[in-house]
């Protein structure tokens, strides 16, 4: 059994550990990283200005982790929310529904929907392009399709590297308030 590496600490070095040290200097480890470089937790409600959930706490208070908004400011009440036009794709039972949207949140709330499948920028151009892209799976003249093969491969390439829809948003959102100023 190792020896902990502070001074005359007599404790026994922390299995697994990446330093030789035991649990109560690594705690005193983690607190010291901690108030130099941060922690990443969830903030205490979503950030004002981009809506995610993940923050880094400071000993002098929170940042927001996807656009640096200093948690506890308020954004400008004066200053117009950003526009970002997504197309989006969600899923309901077996069909999907290419459609488009500067407000996502609120248009998800109006849409039954099973899953936000993925998500890119872009306006109603894009999403007639999409529309003329899948038209053999369309269902009618409505913004839903079949799951065709063709369809179901074009939004795991826009899910690549993207574990949540909602993530890119959100950072969509952020560069758009930080180009605006």
């Amino acid at each position: 059994m190792t020896a902990c590496a502070v001074g005359d600490c007599e404790r026994a070095a922390a299995p697994g550990a990446p330093a030789p040290l035991c649990l109560q200097h690594l705690a005193l480890s983690a607190d010291w990283v901690g108030q130099e470089f941060g922690t990443e937790d969830l903030l205490p409600s979503p950030c004002p200005a981009c809506g995610s959930r993940l923050g880094v706490r400071y000993p002098s208070g929170w940042l927001c982790a996807v656009c640096e908004w200093a948690y506890g400011t308020s954004p400008d009440g004066a200053l117009p929310r950003p526009r970002v036009d997504v197309v989006y794709y969600i899923r309901f039972g077996d069909r999907m529904k290419i459609g488009t949207t500067s407000n996502l949140r609120q248009r998800m709330a109006k849409l039954w929907h099973e899953d936000l499948v993925a998500l890119e920028r872009g306006g109603r151009a894009r999403e007639r392009a999409r529309h003329a892209q899948f038209a053999r799976a369309r269902l009618g003249t409505s913004e839903w399709f079949e799951l065709a093969p063709e369809l179901v491969a074009h939004t795991e390439v826009l899910r690549a590297g993207v574990d949540d829809p909602w993530s890119l948003y959100a950072r969509w959102i952020s560069e758009a308030v930080a180009a605006h100023g």
